[in-house]
């Protein structure tokens, strides 16, 4: 196991874009990612098209939380398994199967679209195709310190959540555009969605032209009976996670932005949804959550071109604390007013914010944490995220007025990030 840190991996000097791509390993995952994260923004993008903003269904509150229940949810239920999985079978294998797995209920998703499914019948395939898709993503972060030198891990995870990020919001993009094209209703939501199966076809493809055991791992801790790994996975990544202060102090401070944005997000949907009207080129309605997606995408990339030059000068303390300030800042200055162009303004900073948290954690893990539980913590990761954020949504719907005007909740979403700072350097201190 790796024992050679208790504190976040400090960064080698900038080697840039183009040498890491010079990397035939790096450049093959990160094609996959790629593929994946388009068809997971444009599967999200429609599914959210199909329930939310479509003329003939009607969506509240508590049919928001509960679609964001469907695309979140998935990974805390196989959390467990994924994270044993992955750090007991070849993960190539793990990413080519899964990835066409997915594939064919992203097909069955969109056929009970057009059949005009609701509630159950449509909500199980969708949370296996999201199930699915965050057990690929922890397997492709838990593959990348196999294919970049350690040194390079903060560099080149930014490089790949950033681009995969951005793709995820091409997809919803392409989705958006397909929509008008193919129509809103029930018919055109099932065409939209099923395009997602080209993103889960093409990242299988790449990712099976790995060498057997390439991406790991490269070793095994595991009981030899599978049921007895899988039950453990989430034990044993806590247990690591905790073990390692640098991982568990990030992790609170990432815990609390997914609070916070789940807050922010809900009434961001019920604002556009029944309250705002279109101001000059500001959209309202599934126009205007493209907008916000476009103004996450800024903010994404610029967290990805400046957060590993950012930890070199700050550290990744300071990094991490001035994130979440910035974020307490966004909510009240521009979540408050709650007009479009303020909304586009916090999506920015907000969205800039937790991703450079996010890469300050997952570095953390890949460099802290050994490669054989590596796959369970980032197991752990998502599982408990995922959750925080359908919790902070579904309080959040219970409270929320139809028309989105909660200003309490944006009170209560900048105090979280406060909160998260706090813990954050608490945490810190047990490896004083």
């Amino acid at each position: 196991m790796n024992t050679a840190g208790t504190t976040a991996v400090q960064p080698a000097p900038h080697r840039g874009t183009r040498r890491l791509l010079a990397t035939p390993g790096l450049r093959r995952l990160l094609a996959s990612r790629l593929a994946a994260q388009w068809g997971d923004g444009l599967f999200q993008a429609g599914l959210a098209g199909a329930v939310l903003f479509n003329p003939e269904r009607h969506a509240d509150p508590a049919s928001i939380a509960a679609g964001f229940a469907v695309l979140l949810l998935p990974y805390s239920l196989v959390g467990p398994f994924a994270g044993a999985l992955l750090d007991r079978w070849d993960r190539r294998r793990v990413l080519v199967v899964a990835n066409l797995v997915r594939a064919v209920f992203v097909l069955l998703t969109a056929g009970a679209v057009a059949a005009g499914l609701d509630g159950a019948a449509l909500y199980v395939s969708a949370l296996l195709v999201t199930g699915i898709s965050r057990f690929v993503g922890s397997g492709l972060s838990a593959s990348l310190p196999h294919v970049v030198p350690r040194e390079n891990l903060v560099e080149a995870n930014a490089l790949a959540t950033t681009a995969g990020a951005l793709t995820a919001v091409v997809g919803a993009g392409s989705a958006v555009a397909l929509r008008e094209v193919l129509g809103a209703g029930d018919g055109g939501s099932a065409l939209t969605t099923s395009v997602a199966v080209v993103g889960s076809l093409v990242a299988a493809a790449v990712a099976a032209r790995f060498a057997r055991g390439f991406l790991g791992p490269d070793e095994v801790d595991e009981p030899s009976r599978t049921f007895v790994a899988v039950a453990l996975g989430l034990l044993d990544g806590a247990r690591a996670a905790w073990r390692t202060p640098s991982v568990t102090a990030s992790l609170a401070a990432l815990l609390a932005h997914r609070i916070g944005f789940g807050a922010s997000l809900l009434v961001t949907l019920l604002l556009m949804r029944y309250s705002l009207e279109d101001v000059g080129p500001f959209k309202a309605g599934l126009a205007g959550l493209g907008e916000v997606a476009v103004a996450g995408g800024a903010g994404i990339l610029l967290a990805g071109l400046i957060t590993d030059r950012v930890v070199l000068l700050l550290g990744t303390r300071r990094t991490i604390v001035s994130a979440l300030l910035l974020a307490a800042v966004a909510q009240l200055g521009l979540g408050l007013p709650m007009l479009l162009p303020t909304i586009l303004g916090a999506a920015f900073l907000l969205t800039f914010a937790g991703q450079v948290v996010k890469l300050c954690v997952d570095a953390a893990v890949q460099s802290d944490i050994g490669d054989e539980v590596r796959g369970r913590v980032f197991a752990l990761y998502d599982t408990l995220f995922n959750v925080a954020q359908v919790v902070a949504i579904s309080t959040a719907a219970a409270v929320a007025p139809l028309d989105g005007r909660a200003p309490g909740l944006i009170v209560v979403a900048a105090l979280v990030y406060l909160a998260g700072l706090a813990a954050h350097l608490l945490l810190l201190r047990r490896s004083a």
